[in-house]
């Protein structure tokens, strides 16, 4: 058996008008289309995956609750850009809407070639977008699995 991709992920904020006008300039920019868009949902379908926000329930959101990325959950979620203009391009975006970059695009050594923006939606969720060219460590896995 082998996945096709990640269908779809789902986050769960505590202020929904503000990550909704948030995730309303960030998704379509990505090439998602709303499938979605009600109170208390925002739901996302483009380039074989799907992200949507929802409002979280009242019994579990305190007042001024923020995203910790350590804590035991989620840590962050990372956009596949198809070039390495599209990473400059979402950081020009995120500049225009204020949001908080965690750092700008750079390279790391996490694959050869890779390139990324790290940056915060309005609940703190981390939230990234990397390229990677060709087939990154896919390449150098099969090679392995073949030896």
């Amino acid at each position: 058996m082998e996945i096709n991709g990640i269908a779809h992920a789902m986050l769960t904020v505590a202020d929904f008008p503000r990550a909704r006008a948030f995730y309303g300039r960030l998704l379509p920019a990505l090439g998602l289309k709303p499938l979605i868009d009600a109170d208390g949902m925002y739901y996302c379908i483009g380039g074989r995956t799907a992200l949507g926000i929802q409002r979280g329930d009242a019994q579990f959101v305190q007042a001024g609750d923020r995203f910790v990325q350590n804590r035991v959950g989620l840590h962050h979620v990372c956009f596949r850009a198809r070039q390495r203009e599209d990473v400059d391009a979402l950081h020009a975006l995120l500049v225009e809407i204020g949001a908080h970059i965690v750092h700008a695009p750079e390279e790391a050594q996490f694959a050869p070639g890779y390139y990324s923006v790290l940056f915060e939606d309005p609940e703190g969720i981390r939230l990234e977008m990397n390229f990677v060219p060709g087939r990154g460590h896919l390449d150098r896995v099969e090679a392995e699995s073949q030896a």
